[in-house]
């Protein structure tokens, strides 16, 4: 076998340009696929957090409208009962609909209640105040920063709200909020969980109870040991997946599109390299003639080609994994938004890079094991007598 490996390597060295010419064709291959895995992966990561990420993604409320949670504390502690590995982020809301009145004009509104520190590692609110501070005080609330430009109301003012069921109150505007999302920051009031329910009352009770888990695609998963751990009809939990179909078909399309580049760009590399190979069987046919009528077997003369193979995968492996990261960090710091932000960061998955190199590692192997069948089928008197 050492035998085989080292004319295996003299063979390559002795062809330095082809040698050459292959790597860099394997390399190309390997950099292609580790640059659309993770401009892919990056995308769906990006367009994941910003839409998922800073949103609840498994609720459970009551089945009927209007309807509360009366002991949000013991479902919560059964809920992470259900999935204590999985669960992360909860926190109890309380919110319902009411209309906001300025001296100009009135719109409605949604009031939402929660608890400022529970709250944060889901919707991160105390980073998105822009102005202002949190409304810790009784009736004290914060508002979006469209809602205030459209209503003209400036921190510090005092602004009247009114239930449904005719309640009414006035609250003191602490800061404006922006969720990045114009509807959000056009229809929400958020407060303490006490103001809210005070004034929606619902005394101890709580709308909704919000929770985010560590791997999203994982969501509906863990909603249904949740479902089954609260063992309640009354109840119902939804999850972002059942409500997102068309975010998780625009994902799944952009994965399936990524595979099918990757598997014709690792056909092609494969044929280049068999086709390269052969050549060389032609060429080196006088040498691996002369070599088999001084003994050496068809197994190792085959394998002298399995050795080029593998070797010029290893090469070419390496060589692809700069090229891919290279092009994968330039086209994160170069390609940006209008605000200077990478349009899609810059995201390494090393698994998906070895996994990469080892495929194409050995599909370099395999696309030799053409010349090393053919190098088995030589006849050293003829080739020798061809010359």
């Amino acid at each position: 076998m050492k035998l085989a490996f080292d004319i295996a390597l003299r063979f390559l060295k002795s062809s330095k340009g082809q040698t050459i010419l292959i790597v860099l064709g394997i390399a190309i291959g390997v950099s292609v696929q580790i640059f659309i895995g993770s401009l892919i992966t990056g995308l769906q990561k990006s367009l994941v957090d910003k839409t998922v990420g800073s949103a609840p993604q498994i609720t459970v409320a009551p089945q009927e409208d209007g309807d509360f949670i009366l002991d949000p504390q013991a479902e919560i502690k059964t809920i992470k009962a259900a999935n204590p590995e999985e669960i992360t982020n909860l926190v109890a809301v309380t919110q319902g609909p009411a209309i906001l009145k300025t001296p100009a004009e009135s719109t409605t509104i949604i009031l939402r209640g929660f608890d400022w520190g529970a709250a944060q590692g889901i919707y991160k609110i105390a980073d998105r105040v822009v102005k202002g501070e949190l409304g810790i005080n009784e009736n004290e609330v914060i508002i979006g920063k469209d809602l205030s430009k459209n209503l003209n109301v400036a921190i510090g003012d005092a602004i009247e709200m009114i239930t449904p069921t005719g309640k009414t109150g006035e609250f003191l505007v602490t800061g404006f909020f922006d969720l990045q999302v114009k509807s959000l920051n056009e229809s929400w009031i958020l407060t303490n969980n006490g103001t809210a329910q005070t004034f929606l009352e619902t005394g101890e009770g709580v709308s909704q109870i919000e929770m985010q888990v560590n791997d999203v695609f994982a969501a509906d998963e863990v909603a249904m040991d949740v479902e089954k751990r609260l063992n309640d009809e009354t109840l119902i939990v939804t999850n972002w997946k059942e409500e997102n179909v068309a975010l998780l078909s625009g994902l799944s399309g952009q994965t399936a599109s990524s595979l099918m580049i990757q598997v014709f760009v690792l056909i092609s590399v494969v044929l280049g390299i068999a086709s390269v190979l052969a050549i060389s069987v032609v060429q080196k046919s006088r040498q691996i003639g002369i070599l088999k009528a001084m003994g050496m077997h068809n197994p190792k003369a085959s394998l002298v080609f399995l050795f080029q193979g593998f070797l010029l995968g290893i090469l070419g492996a390496f060589v692809g994994i700069a090229l891919g990261i290279g092009l994968s960090w330039s086209f994160a710091t170069f390609v940006t938004n209008p605000d200077g932000s990478s349009l899609v960061p810059f995201y390494i998955d090393w698994v998906f890079i070895g996994v990469s190199a080892g495929i194409a590692v050995i599909a370099s192997t395999l696309a030799a094991l053409i010349p090393a069948i053919r190098v088995s089928k030589l006849d050293p008197m003829e080739v020798i007598k061809n010359g």
